[in-house]
């Protein structure tokens, strides 16, 4: 952790309840965003955690993750500026990476089947915003209100702090509902909240419609995975889906080869042995939905670019060139 970065998290502490420093590259407090727990005034899922350069924040209670840099600009826009100029002025861009978190303990939330919500086909903007990006907005949910109506579920936002619409996006296992993920509609620094209804459920959209004999393809983002056919995507879950039934897993990361953290995903899933899409130098646009908004055939392309062991390894080092 550098020495700005050391200095910003000393300047925002006072505004973080419970705010403690664990060790060098580690600090918990109560959770800005939601809040924390209401019940429980003492517990504490918010971190600021560090690896190698990079500081991350991230929530265990609503599932909110991200750079140091838009946290401070969540907490206050003004000394977010000043961060940012501080950290350009040292010669570094002010971005970080989202990087593999820490594992921690946190208490099971209370488990709901039902999702009491209009669908997202029937509302006029989360319909126009899913069209636009030819997704089908059948499949996902709308809320007015995202955290008035989560805390209706699960208790989760201590105060309702700049509530706002949001896509949900609906997280099934075994026909239940265990969990979902709220996309907002507009520009917001936290695009994704993710709330799971109980401690040991899976954090992946999909798993209910899977066929677990056959591949399966993974994505990073539930809209990416369904441009797919037997597809899964990854809402902040691990990478062990071994556990949930998938045995013959097939990786698509999203096509990003400056991005270090990209990169060290790619090269850890081949380092496993397991199979891995490596997009074609032909393909420009990072991620499936625009490659589908482009005109590309998702589908084949995905099929016919799939590697594993030495051969991932050779068309992985001429990818990250690109």
């Amino acid at each position: 952790m550098d020495l700005v970065d050391s200095k910003y998290i000393g300047i925002i502490s006072p505004r973080l309840q419970k705010f403690k420093k664990v060790k060098s590259n580690l600090f918990n407090f109560r959770c800005p965003i939601c809040g924390d727990s209401q019940k429980n005034k003492s517990k504490t899922r918010g971190y600021l955690y560090s690896v190698k350069a990079d500081v991350n924040y991230r929530c265990h209670n609503c599932g909110a993750s991200m750079t140091l840099s838009n946290f401070i600009k969540t907490i206050d826009p003004v000394i977010h500026k000043q961060y940012v100029f501080e950290r350009f002025k040292d010669g570094h861009t002010g971005r970080g990476t989202v990087v593999e978190e820490p594992k921690f303990n946190f208490e099971s939330p209370i488990f709901k089947k039902t999702i009491d919500l209009p669908r997202a086909s029937e509302i006029s903007i989360a319909k126009k915003y899913l069209e636009k990006r030819k997704l089908d907005a059948t499949k996902f949910y709308f809320a007015e209100k995202f955290q008035q109506w989560v805390n209706s579920h699960k208790q989760t936002f201590d105060t309702i702090h700049r509530d706002e619409s949001r896509i949900i996006i609906p997280l099934y296992y075994k026909k239940d509902l265990v969990g979902v993920q709220g996309r907002s509609l507009g520009p917001n620094s936290v695009k994704y909240i993710t709330t799971i209804f109980y401690d040991d459920a899976p954090k992946i959209y999909g798993l209910d419609t899977i066929r677990r004999g056959a591949p399966v393809f993974i994505t990073e983002g539930p809209f990416d995975s369904t441009f797919l056919l037997n597809s899964i995507a990854m809402c902040g879950a691990d990478g062990d889906v071994g556990k949930w039934g998938v045995s013959d897993p097939v990786w698509v990361y999203d096509n990003e080869p400056r991005s270090r953290e990209i990169v060290k995903r790619i090269s850890d899933t081949i380092s496993r042995g397991e199979k891995v899409v490596i997009w074609p130098s032909k393909i420009q646009e990072k991620d499936i939905n625009d490659m589908v908004l482009a005109g590309h055939d998702v589908q084949s392309i995905v099929e016919s670019n799939i590697y594993k062991g030495l051969e991932a390894n050779l068309k992985f080092n001429i990818w990250k060139r690109i």
